[in-house]
């Protein structure tokens, strides 16, 4: 490893690690709150919402996320939306992931045992008590444990948003890699700040799930 490339680009990987940062920060926040807004709706007793919610599901799902951060950014403009290239990605990742982060919401709330529910109802709560102080509890370290994979997933999405011209750290990359003639090399830096971002996400998950335990076992 040329220890003169790794002097010189470092100061360029870490600004742009700032913004990998930034963008799956951003996209997270988005995220939660269409996530939240879509498992609302597939508890819902009205059809239609859970309807529109498991559409909506299906199709984030089932097509590309590089086909979808290309509707926006280049779509967009068609129908007055003219996004930044950051602004782009953040949207598209975020509504992106929070399809998939409702399913791991989802996945944990049905994971409790049905019979919480039925003892919760039978002395008097209503079903929304019944979800706060008694459901979601239970749940929280599945859907912790959800969030932080869907959390590594979209810091590695993050990626894309360089053939949109978000200066990331692939984009970074890809620039050094031209005027170096280095890919091994420059690739390799970009990966292992990949690796230290992604290490970070999975030591604080990993603490989060942690703190639930400890609340549950104590409340046991």
């Amino acid at each position: 490893m040329d220890i003169a490339l790794i002097e010189r680009i470092f100061p360029f990987i870490v600004q742009s690690g700032w913004v990998t940062i930034q963008l799956t920060v951003v996209s997270l926040l988005i995220g939660l709150v269409v996530a939240t807004v879509l498992v609302i709706a597939r508890f819902s007793r009205f059809k239609p919402f859970r309807w529109f919610a498991t559409g909506y599901v299906s199709i984030m799902r089932g097509t590309p996320l590089l086909v979808q951060l290309f509707l926006v950014f280049f779509g967009g403009p068609q129908f007055g939306l003219d996004f930044s290239p950051f602004m782009a990605g953040v949207i598209t990742m975020g509504f992106n992931i929070g399809a998939y982060m409702s399913e791991g919401i989802r996945g944990a709330i049905l994971a409790v045992d049905k019979g919480q529910n039925e003892a919760a109802r039978s002395i008097g709560f209503g079903r929304f008590n019944t979800m706060r102080l008694f459901i979601l509890p239970q749940a929280a370290p599945l859907m912790i444990r959800s969030l932080g994979v869907n959390t590594i997933i979209l810091t590695k999405s993050t990626a894309l948003v360089s053939t949109i011209g978000v200066v990331e750290l692939t984009y970074s990359a890809q620039r050094f890699v031209t005027s170096t003639y280095k890919p091994f090399e420059v690739f390799t830096i970009a990966g292992i700040a990949y690796i230290v971002i992604i290490a970070v996400i999975s030591m604080f998950v990993r603490g989060m799930e942690t703190f639930f335990n400890r609340d549950r076992r104590a409340e046991a």
